[in-house]
């Protein structure tokens, strides 16, 4: 069974394991667990038996007209059970007052995106691929 959780409080760097599958540079198990904390929105999928957060979406926001998705994993054992889907559906409640809600993502996971009534457009981004691991004291 999965639990979903508003708020990262009480979750520990001991839940997080297993994230950022591919990334060259992943952030440790502390920039996650601060950018979960740090992030305007967050929902997170936990297993209910065993405590591990299996999954998580992030929002930041300008709490007046705009909100942006930049995260959005599920461990690769808890995929094709409906956790991606179901954060997706609680962030977008949760952001359901903003006038804006961005993400950027892969041309192949458009059509993920595409269920919940987002449109395809174009965009421009920079990254500093040398700072994924993130930034500042963990």
């Amino acid at each position: 069974m999965i639990d979903y959780l508003y708020s990262a409080e009480g979750i520990s760097v001991d839940q997080l394991h297993g994230f950022f599958v591919g990334w060259p540079n992943p952030p440790s198990r502390e920039i996650h667990l601060r950018l979960l904390q740090q992030s305007d929105e967050v929902v997170l999928a936990r297993d209910a038996t065993s405590g591990a957060i299996v999954g998580f979406i992030t929002a930041i926001t300008d709490r007046v007209l705009a909100a942006y998705i930049p995260l959005l994993e599920v461990l690769p054992e808890y995929q094709h059970q409906q956790i991606g889907k179901t954060l997706v559906q609680k962030m977008l409640e949760q952001l359901s007052k903003y006038y804006m809600v961005d993400l950027l993502c892969d041309t192949d996971v458009q059509p993920f995106y595409e269920q919940f009534e987002m449109r395809k457009a174009e965009g421009m981004f920079l990254r500093n691929y040398d700072k994924q691991a993130g930034v500042g004291d963990a």
